[in-house]
């Protein structure tokens, strides 16, 4: 469990600072330092991409994507119903459509019919569009029965992944996975919406070299889906490695400067957030969520239409619902989540002998779509790996989903289980931090014992130290509109690629709660005459005042826009009066 709290600075090498271009900010130089970024990595134009050649099967791929195209074969895409996955679809089915496919079609598993990815079932289900070739996104690297399957019915496929394999591969015509064993591509982070657009690149080229588009086409084609894989690799919370991070800020330039997809633009007005200044934050906080939503509750075809909408009038329909789909999302999610956190005390005879190690939740009324997020928040609670299950699937199993922490891998602790158990879990597949599973309901206790019992063999490795990073402080004249608007435009920001961060002492002005939920602050910084607004997401509490009304604050320069006024503004972590 999460004992202690502690403020870390970032170190920074003198070295390293020294690497930074000496007209850069020299708070931006310094942060930029700190995450290790050379100067050459400072540029995300498309000229430092891994070029498209690197990507192992994709040349493969494209060679049987032509031969469709050129004998008018019919392609269907197998998505998923995540973000990730609707972005995957939707870019790939908008370059087939461009490169001149005849009527491609896309296929999303209904999750409690059919269960994430390729499954025998939904196999038998394309099988009704009578497809020539299946192309799976974000899926099919664990998909060996459906495959087979597919097989079966003469059906070729491709499966285009990024999750980890295992230890046998499906028997598909091609697979293009930068996470499989024998691919040499220099990246393991690419998202799955990633993989998509290098293999649609890639047949781009092989389109323009058999001279059936033009080459300037075909790239455009392809550069018009950024937005989408900004938003995708954005979503699914990859690490934004340099190479992610150069398709992040491509995408996120294309949103700013007027050439978002009509669904995307509507999906900003939906979240009242302006797309001339689209950041990372954006797309993972407020575009995100309402893509994922059609997912977890309702069919992610919804979001998939919504990306592919020719024109803002049928796209703002669609980003509509998916808003409304959004708010009962949140609605059940937080009263599955007070049900979840209720059960905490129940669990605190049962942490000490479990809990240390891993806990499993169930509840029979919970919705699948959303056992994710309660993992999530009852993982960040308890600081160990945590799997929430629900039932309502046709075939009677129970449908988990887990999260886990740093030191625990959460797919090969399941891994380790299946071999130790076999028979036990019906199907599981993930990554280190994230898997799902299906389960025989009368194996749950037996999966309880075992999954703390196989957690337990790494729980050395879990720091429950809960750490702030700080990038340092920052100076009273920084604190304002124009350097918020340079932290904003640098990153792009996200996984494994944090955020600004910064500390200092202040004055507490004034405080007061607003939304049941917030705290808003008045602060004054040492050394200042003049105070900023701050504020506290989800800290219900008013802090305890002292004489002197001294404080100290781990915060985020951010920019507050209401009412078409755009002020500075302390986004607050950690806040404690001193």
């Amino acid at each position: 469990m999460l004992k202690v709290k502690q403020i870390c600075r970032r170190v920074v090498a003198d070295e390293q600072l020294a690497a930074m271009p000496a007209d850069m900010h020299p708070v931006l130089r310094r942060v930029y330092a700190a995450r290790s970024v050379t100067a050459l990595e400072l540029d995300t134009s498309l000229a430092g991409l891994i070029p498209i050649s690197r990507m192992d099967g994709a040349a493969e791929a494209s060679e049987r994507l032509c031969q469709a195209r050129t004998q008018q074969q019919r392609v269907l895409v197998v998505g998923d119903f995540d973000a990730d996955g609707a972005t995957a679809t939707a870019l790939m089915m908008t370059c087939l459509q461009k490169f001149g496919f005849s009527e491609p079609r896309y296929l999303v598993p209904d999750r409690e019919k059919f269960g994430y990815g390729l499954s025998e079932g939904i196999v038998h289900k394309a099988a009704e569009l009578m497809p020539d070739l299946i192309v799976t996104v974000d899926n099919g690297i664990s998909s060996l029965a459906g495959v087979a399957a597919a097989n079966a019915l003469g059906i070729d496929v491709i499966v285009t992944d990024h999750h980890l394999p295992g230890e046998k591969l499906p028997a598909a015509r091609v697979i293009v996975n930068p996470n499989a064993a024998n691919n040499s591509f220099p990246s393991q982070c690419l998202a799955g919406v990633g993989v998509a657009f290098y293999v649609m690149a890639a047949l781009g080229q092989r389109l323009a070299a058999e001279g059936l588009i033009d080459a300037g086409i075909a790239r455009g084609v392809c550069a018009a889906c950024l937005d989408l894989v900004a938003l995708g690799t954005v979503a699914d919370l990859v690490p934004l490695d340099f190479n992610n991070r150069i398709l992040v800020a491509q995408g996120l330039a294309r949103m700013r400067n007027g050439g978002a997809r009509p669904g995307i633009a509507a999906l900003f007005a939906a979240a009242n957030r302006c797309l001339a200044d689209a950041t990372a934050a954006d797309l993972g906080f407020a575009i995100a969520p309402r893509l994922n939503a059609a997912g977890r509750l309702d069919d992610m075809s919804v979001g998939i239409e919504c990306l592919l909408s020719p024109n803002a009038d049928k796209a703002n329909q669609y980003a509509r619902t998916l808003s409304q789909l959004n708010a009962e999302r949140r609605e059940l999610q937080q009263k599955m989540q007070d049900d979840a956190e209720s059960r905490m005390a129940v669990l605190a005879g049962y942490s000490m002998a479990h809990a240390e190690n891993g806990v499993c939740l169930f509840d029979p009324t919970w919705h699948p779509g959303v056992v994710g997020l309660i993992a999530t928040r009852i993982k960040d609670h308890v600081n160990r790996p945590v799997i929430a299950f629900a039932a309502g699937s046709l075939d009677g199993d129970l449908k988990g989903s887990g999260r886990s922490v740093a030191g625990v891998h959460l797919r090969d602790v399941l891994a380790a289980i299946d071999a130790q158990h076999p028979g036990m879990i019906r199907r599981f597949g993930g990554h280190a931090m994230a898997a799902g599973l299906s389960l025989p309901p009368d194996s749950l206790e037996a999966f309880r014992e075992a999954f703390a019992a196989e957690v337990s063999r790494h729980t050395d490795a879990i720091d429950d130290t809960a750490r702030i990073w700080s990038d340092g402080e920052l100076a009273p004249q920084e604190l304002c509109l124009e350097f918020a608007e340079q932290l904003r435009r640098a990153g792009p920001w996200g996984q494994a690629f944090p955020e600004p961060a910064f500390d200092g002492q202040f004055e507490l002005v004034s405080q007061k709660i607003v939304g049941e939920f917030h705290l808003k602050l008045q602060l004054l910084p040492a050394g200042s005459a003049r105070s900023i607004d701050a504020i506290a997401f989800n800290h219900s509490e008013l802090l305890p005042v002292s004489k002197d009304r001294k404080c100290f604050a781990v915060y985020k320069l951010d920019i507050n826009e209401f009412r078409q006024q755009r002020v500075a503004q302390l986004v607050v972590e950690h806040i404690e009066c001193v």
